[in-house]
């Protein structure tokens, strides 16, 4: 009997073994939870998805307005018996705006939320095009085109900012692919858009269209588009203020504030609705927080390349129309449907860059022993967020310039369209894979300030672009078309060694910035 009861205590023992070993796991697992930063945010991955995609259909304004109006310069010029020329002032006139206006935007979106910067911006949108459809002297043109650039120009940062809000630098690829699609979709649509309806309706229903277009986005965007300005809403589980609110979230509100007053009425007592929410303190926004982001290393490096990048693009799609018409004697509508292949180009970007980026970035994530999670936002001080994304965009620069060349020469020759159509979306994607490594790490080295960050990368391209459009058309005269595309196309080329000192020094740079600034706030 003894020797049946003396293995109780040892099994007693061996189970209190297990109950120790069972809760310094626990408490190491809890240890580990509690290490890793909290969840950037509380949206679903569909509803991540569809924010950005709202934004990114926002965003489509600004080079919609741009380009949809190039079919209609001729038109114009007849009607209001000016020059081309004097035309062709305001879509320089737009460019210049359009790289400006942004930076004060930008800083207001990350200082008052993103709400309130983008009612403004349709506010000022949808007039500007009412008056362009009414206007009827060339000044009045001139002016109201000024305006229409200030109210579209800046949904492009705003899509930007939106998608730093909700999303981490590990699904940043995937979900800044989709924002790419408006810096070609909608350049390759504007002019067959523009030109059916120059051609069927008359110049003045470009802008009707723009107007109720933009009226309708409005109008669901005010209903549906929330608040996602962390400094308001954190990760998502802050309700912003009520002025910051959609007019869904006022009708739940109502409809809970009801419930609850139905809930009184029947337990026959009082209940007080008392709700906390985010009270909304104004910080005026930092004028000029976009201009002094250009003087810092990395960042003025990697913009001066993303201008050159531009440049090139714009030179492109500004001589499409004069080329085709001259050369191949295309109607306004068939100039239009040249740009598709761009437009095919983007689409396929969008699937293939961002999952690229996403891979390359695991593998640095892997390489370094760093955890993977999409769901939180790694501290990127000692991680080499450069060569993660622009060993993406370094072959998607070459491949851009040598596209570039073999266009110009192909036209220059009179090739067949479907050598157009070729080069052109093999350069459509490579355009797109450089402009989404480069816009994904300005949003990467500078959390916080996305808004700043994208109206600065906006100003430069902007400006570059407004100046290579100018360029381009003495230049082709002057040298012609081919040596003139190889001259654009070799300033890509020459782009790769600063592409390759920002890879090697860029996290020095962002450190040595990071302490400047830590050293400025403990000084104040």
């Amino acid at each position: 009997m003894a020797n049946l009861k003396e293995p109780q205590p040892e099994a007693s023992l061996g189970a209190e073994d297990g109950d120790q070993d069972a809760a310094a796991l626990e408490k190491q697992d809890q240890t580990q939870a509690n290490e890793l930063p909290p969840r950037y945010s509380i949206l679903t991955t569909w509803e991540k998805r569809g924010l950005v995609a709202a934004a990114t259909f926002i965003a489509l304004f600004s080079p919609l307005s741009a380009q949809i109006y190039l079919p209609a310069i001729t038109s114009i010029a007849q009607e209001l018996d000016i020059s081309n020329s004097q035309v062709n002032l305001t879509i320089t006139t737009y460019m210049i705006l359009q790289g400006i206006v942004p930076m004060f935007v930008g800083s207001l979106a990350d200082s008052g939320g993103r709400r309130p910067a983008y009612m403004l911006c349709f506010t000022i949108y949808i007039a500007a095009n009412i008056g362009l459809a009414l206007a009827p002297s060339y000044g009045a043109i001139l002016g109201l085109r000024a305006l229409q650039s200030s109210g579209s120009s800046s949904t492009v940062a705003l899509c930007t900012a939106v998608v730093a809000d909700a999303v981490t630098s590990a699904e940043r690829g995937q979900y800044i692919g989709i924002t790419a699609l408006t810096s070609v979709l909608a350049p390759s649509l504007g002019p067959v858009i523009g030109g059916a309806l120059a051609q069927s309706l008359g110049w003045r229903s470009i802008f009707w269209f723009l107007a109720i277009f933009a009226g309708a986005a409005f109008s669901l965007f005010v209903m549906f588009f929330p608040e996602t300005c962390r400094t308001l809403v954190g990760d998502g589980s802050i309700q912003p203020p009520l002025t910051h609110r959609t007019i869904w979230q006022l009708l739940q509100r109502r409809q809970r504030k009801k419930a609850a007053a139905a809930a009184a009425q029947g337990l026959g007592r009082c209940v007080s609705n008392v709700s906390v929410r985010q009270k909304f303190h104004f910080k005026p926004p930092n004028l000029l927080g976009s201009i002094s982001l250009l003087l810092e290393k990395e960042t003025g490096l990697l913009l001066g390349i993303s201008s050159v990048s531009y440049a090139g693009f714009y030179c492109l799609t500004t001589s499409i129309p004069s080329q085709f018409s001259h050369r191949y004697g295309y109607t306004e509508i068939q100039v239009g449907l040249t740009y598709m292949p761009l437009a095919a180009g983007s689409v396929a970007a969008a699937f293939l860059v961002g999952p690229l980026l996403g891979w390359n970035y695991k593998r640095y994530c892997d390489k370094l022993g760093v955890p993977y999670d999409r769901t939180r936002q790694l501290d990127l001080f000692d991680f080499p967020i450069e060569r993660a994304r622009m060993e993406v965009g370094m072959p998607a620069m070459a491949l851009t310039g040598a596209c570039l060349i073999a266009w110009g020469w192909a036209i220059q020759a009179h090739a067949h369209i479907a050598v157009h159509c070729v080069i052109c979306t093999v350069l459509s994607i490579a355009f797109v894979a450089y402009n989404n490594s480069t816009n994904v790490l300005l949003i990467d080295i500078h959390p916080g300030k996305a808004g700043a960050a994208s109206a600065a990368n906006n100003l430069v391209r902007c400006l570059l672009g407004a100046g290579a459009t100018a360029v381009i058309a003495p230049m082709t005269d002057r040298i012609s078309l081919g040596w003139a595309f190889t001259l654009v196309g070799s300033l890509y080329f020459l782009c790769v060694a600063p592409i390759i000192l920002l890879t090697a020094k860029g996290m020095k740079w962002r450190q040595e910035m990071a302490l400047k600034r830590k050293q400025k706030q403990g000084q104040t």
